[in-house]
């Protein structure tokens, strides 16, 4: 298991995690991660959160190595409102993370929520929890899958996660967080969508289970068509972020994509990822070694988990936005410590002459029994030490067979597929030709010349105006959308020898 507390004697017994957006949360207890009727105040919990990317603003800055350590704050606050604009007369929650460089000058990602944004959307809770010990901003929290060992952090990944309230996507390379940014495309949205292209509203909960089970390999047509509509546009979205970012970042490539939604993963996505963003994608839904009674849960719930295990291990490895602490244990409060420090001077005073005798055979005593249970621990741990090594060099060696079968496996499904749809699928594209030539003559557009192969057709087009290539492309993409991968025209150039336009169009059909 993941989790490491560091002391026996740490009040942190069981771990919450808290979708503040839909209410839901889940509670780490016993080995066991399950959803949670009601919140309740529980000195015992630690209550971990996220915020969602939207809601968030983020940027990167560098500074000197020369800075003294006890001033990067104040530096790094500074920066945030010049490289964002902030309003100086507001206070905003501000908080950072270093990224690990080598260079004349550290680099730091901040990111800033407005406390109001914050309050609105967590103070409901905190009256039912008191405090909330981390707020983790949402593309942060893929960083616990490096930590853990569950991705390899020597590629180029990129996120898109579907929350009822936002989508974004996350860059991250070699282990690092990027650059994330949400798109107008979240559960919510894609449901509106769909409503306003149908020109009707429909049962949001017949919606949802069609997307949960179906996606976009559903039977029904409409919405089958619909939602080929809508995810081509998240997809040219998509594609638009991640050019910017390998030109930002200077990326030669992304290497995996993972895409997933907190209802489940959407059915028939990686098409749409291989044909719009030529990457290859997985669900996002990895095994995180943790027991859930659940078919699905939400992988962002998981990944609040492993994060709270990594801030209980270090407080600097995460930014931490909350602004509601849990109070100070009663030794740390300034009462307390009065209290404390009262009661010891009294007893102090009345046993002066017995301290340094009774002090020295506790001391003593303590140190006899601390020594004993150290060498047990020693040798219990390097048991276990050596039992992990072992299970670590069986899970390589079965890694390995997975690969090579895995591998075999999809070649030999790809080469069934690919015969399959020879023989079923495969359709004279005559009627194809017909209904082009038709269009074309609508159009007063001239071929002289075509060619094809395989699914895709070059004509050499001919007319006396260049603007009806235009039209005629224009009218093809909209009339063809479902038949047509791709259409685009290669090049216009006027005919020298006469007043004709002369343009090689390019058809690519599905």
């Amino acid at each position: 298991m993941f989790l490491k507390k560091s002391s026996s004697e740490s009040p942190v017994k069981n771990i919450v995690t808290l979708n503040a957006y839909t209410g839901k949360s889940y509670a780490f207890k016993n080995d066991l991660f399950k959803p949670l009727d009601k919140l309740t105040y529980n000195t015992s919990n630690f209550i971990t959160s996220y915020v969602n990317n939207k809601d968030i603003i983020s940027t990167t800055v560098h500074i000197s190595r020369n800075i003294p350590e006890e001033d990067i704050g104040d530096i790094l606050d500074i920066k945030a409102y010049e490289e964002l604009g902030l309003d100086q007369a507001t206070s905003y929650t501000i908080s950072s993370i270093e990224v690990e460089t080598s260079g004349e000058e550290r680099e730091f990602h901040i990111f800033v929520a407005e406390p109001e944004s914050l309050d609105e959307i967590y103070l409901p809770l905190k009256e039912e929890t008191k405090y909330i010990d981390l707020i983790v901003p949402a593309p942060l929290l893929y960083k616990s899958l490096y930590k853990k060992e569950i991705l390899q952090d020597n590629q180029a990944h990129c996120f898109v996660y579907f929350t009822q309230n936002d989508a974004f996507v996350t860059v991250y390379n070699n282990g690092q967080y990027l650059y994330s940014k949400s798109i107008e495309f979240s559960l919510e949205q894609i449901y509106d969508k769909y409503c306003e292209s149908i020109g009707e509203k429909v049962d949001e909960k017949e919606f949802y289970t069609v997307l949960e089970s179906e996606g976009l390999k559903t039977t029904n047509s409409d919405y089958q068509q619909n939602f080929m509509k809508i995810f081509a546009e998240v997809f040219i979205t998509i594609n638009d972020i991640i050019i910017y970012v390998k030109r930002a970042f200077e990326l030669d490539s992304i290497d995996q994509m993972f895409i997933g939604s907190e209802k489940g993963p959407i059915i028939g996505l990686d098409d749409y990822s291989q044909n719009y963003l030529g990457l290859h994608s997985s669900d996002f839904n990895f095994n995180y070694n943790v027991t859930s009674e659940e078919w699905y849960t939400d992988q962002l719930q998981y990944l609040m988990l492993l994060s709270s295990f990594d801030y209980m291990e270090d407080e600097s490895s995460l930014v931490n936005l909350t602004t509601y602490p849990r109070p100070p244990s009663f030794v740390n409060r300034a009462s307390g410590q009065f209290i404390i420090s009262t009661a010891a001077a009294i007893t102090l005073s009345l046993a002066y002459p017995l301290v340094y005798l009774v002090g020295s055979y506790v001391n003593d005593a303590k140190i006899y029994a601390l020594t004993i249970e150290n060498n047990k621990l020693t040798a219990e741990s390097n048991k276990y030490k050596k039992i992990l090594s072992e299970k670590k060099s069986q899970i390589k060696v079965l890694d390995d067979k997975i690969k090579v079968l895995t591998d075999t496996y999809s070649g030999k499904t790809k080469t069934l597929t690919s015969i399959y749809d020879k023989k079923v699928n495969y359709r004279l594209k005559s009627g194809m030709f017909h209904t082009l030539a038709k269009e074309l003559d609508q159009f007063e557009v001239n071929v002289d010349q075509l060619k094809s192969e395989n699914d895709t057709v070059w004509l050499s087009l001919v007319s006396s105006d260049d603007r009806k290539f235009t039209e005629v492309i224009k009218y093809m993409s909209e009339t063809h959308f479902d038949e047509i991968i791709g259409i685009d025209i290669e090049r216009i150039q006027k005919d020298p020898a006469s007043s004709y336009y002369k343009g090689l169009l390019k058809v690519e059909l599905k």
